[in-house]
C-alpha cells in the first residue's frame, strides 16, 4: 500500500498586527553558529547554522571525557588507576607544545583522578592524550571510541580524529550536537559534571584556573568548555541555571576571546530574562485526529501523553502554530497509547520543539465491507 506523509495544521495563538509594531527589535548575536535551548521544555530559544559542521577545537574534550566518565561509571576504570606519560603526550600536549597543559612530566605516572581534573578544569591536552593512550592503547584508537559513542548519543555528524581537538581536517561537530552532548554529560554523569565548575585546581604544586571565564564571573554558569580553531574562531559550550530554569548554549565563529565572553553572557542573560512558559496542551487533551485504514472507526483521537509547555518571548509578535505529522493513513488495528507521529510547535517560522503524539484509544479492525470501502476511497484519492 502506498503511504504518504500528511500534516494537520492548527493555529494555537495569534497576536494582533498592532501589537507586533510595539515590539523591540529582534534579538541577534555576533555568533556565526549558535544553538540555545531551554532544559525543561526543550524549546529552541535561538538557532543559526546549528547543523553546520565546524572544527570542535577544545570542545572535542567534552566527548573525550564522556568516554572516560562512562568507563568510570561502568567500573572499567577507577580514579586510582595510574597511566604513564608517553613522549607523544608530552610533546603534543605537554609543556613543549605551548598549548593548554597540566605540565605532566615525561615518563611519570599520573592518577586518573588527577588527569580528569586537568582535562575538565584546565582543558589540558596532555591529560586527554594520557587518558586516551592509557585506556585504548593509542590516541587514534581512543578517537574511534569517541566516534562510536557519539553515534550512540545521537550525534550523526560529529567526527573526532584525536582526543584533544588539536588541528586535524577530520575533526568536526555541530552546535546542535554540542548541546546534546552537554545535556547528556550533566544528566548521565552528574558527579563528574561538577568538576566543570571548579574555579581552579592544584596539582604537582602548580595552581591552574578554570579556562572557562564564565565560571569566575559567578553568573550561574556551571560548565562546560571553550575552544579556538584557526579560520573558525572562538567557541563555547555552556550551561546556566538561575532559579528553577536551566539553559544550554553552544556557539562559535566569534572573532576574539573577549567577544566570546561578552556575547555568551549577553545571550544567556537574554535567555533567562526574556521568556515565559506557556502551556500549549494539558495532560490528556486531544490535539487532533488521524485517519485509519481498515478500522472499526475511520479516525482516532491523538494526544501528547502529557502536558506540553514551550517558552515564548515575553512580548511575542509571532503566530504560534502546531502541525501534527504522521504517516497517512494509519492501518488498523491500532493500540491505545501507540506513538504514530509528532506534533511540531512553531513560533512564526521558528521550530520550537517536537513532541511525540499517541493514540488516545485502541481501534480494532473493521468489517470486511468497511475495509473494502476504505480501500476504494484510498484508490480514488491517489488516482485523483
Amino acid at each position: 500500500m502506498r503511504m504518504k506523509w500528511f500534516a494537520i495544521v492548527g493555529i494555537l495563538a495569534a497576536i494582533a498586527p498592532g501589537e507586533a509594531a510595539a515590539q523591540t527589535p529582534a534579538f541577534d548575536t555576533k555568533a556565526k553558529q549558535i544553538y540555545l535551548i531551554d532544559d525543561e521544555t526543550g524549546t529552541v530559544l535561538f538557532a543559526r547554522s546549528e547543523d553546520e559542521p565546524v572544527p570542535p577545537a577544545s570542545l572535542a574534550k567534552l566527548m573525550a571525557m564522556e568516554v572516560v566518565f562512562e568507563a568510570l561509571d561502568k567500573g572499567e576504570l577507577t580514579p586510582e588507576a595510574v597511566f604513564p606519560v608517553s613522549e607523544h603526550a608530552w610533546r603534543t600536549g605537554g609543556a613543549p607544545s605551548g598549548t593548554a597543559t597540566m605540565f605532566a612530566a615525561i615518563k611519570s605516572q599520573i592518577r586518573v583522578a588527577d588527569l580528569i581534573q586537568g582535562a575538565t578544569v584546565q582543558l589540558a591536552n596532555d591529560a586527554c592524550i594520557i587518558l586516551a593512550e592509557g585506556m585504548a592503547g593509542s590516541e587514534a584508537a581512543f578517537a574511534e571510541r569517541m566516534n562510536a559513542r557519539a553515534r550512540e548519543l545521537g550525534m550523526p555528524v560529529a567526527m573526532f580524529k584525536n582526543a584533544t581537538g588539536l588541528p586535524d581536517p577530520g575533526n568536526r561537530v555541530t552546535m546542535r550536537e554540542l548541546v546534546t552532548l552537554s545535556r547528556h554529560l550533566r544528566e548521565a554523569h552528574t558527579n563528574f559534571y561538577r568538576l566543570y565548575e571548579q574555579p581552579e585546581f592544584e596539582w604537582n604544586k602548580i595552581l591552574q584556573r578554570n579556562k572557562n571565564p564564565l565560571i569566575a564571573a559567578n553568573v550561574g554558569v556551571d560548565g562546560l568548555a571553550t575552544g579556538f580553531a584557526e579560520g573558525f574562531g572562538f567557541s563555547l559550550a555552556a550551561s546556566m541555571q538561575r532559579g528553577d530554569r536551566r539553559v544550554y548554549l553552544a556557539m562559535g565563529g566569534l572573532e576574539t576571546d573577549k567577544e566570546r565572553t561578552e556575547e555568551s553572557r549577553r545571550v544567556l542573560d537574554w535567555a533567562m530574562t526574556n521568556f515565559e512558559k506557556r502551556r500549549i496542551f494539558a495532560d490528556g487533551e486531544t490535539i487532533g485526529e488521524a485517519s485509519i485504514y481498515g478500522g472499526a472507526t475511520s479516525h482516532v483521537a491523538l494526544v501528547a501523553g502529557g502536558p506540553v509547555d514551550v517558552l515564548l518571548p515575553v512580548n511575542n509578535p509571532e503566530r504560534l502554530t502546531a502541525r501534527i505529522v504522521y504517516k497517512w493513513p494509519l492501518t488498523a488495528p491500532v493500540a491505545a497509547g501507540q506513538q504514530v507521529g509528532v506534533v511540531k510547535l512553531w513560533n512564526g517560522d521558528k521550530l520550537l520543539r517536537e513532541v511525540p503524539v499517541k493514540t488516545a484509544e485502541a481501534v480494532g479492525a473493521g468489517t470486511l465491507s468497511s475495509r473494502a470501502l476504505d480501500a476504494l476511497q484510498e484508490l480514488l484519492f491517489f488516482w485523483l
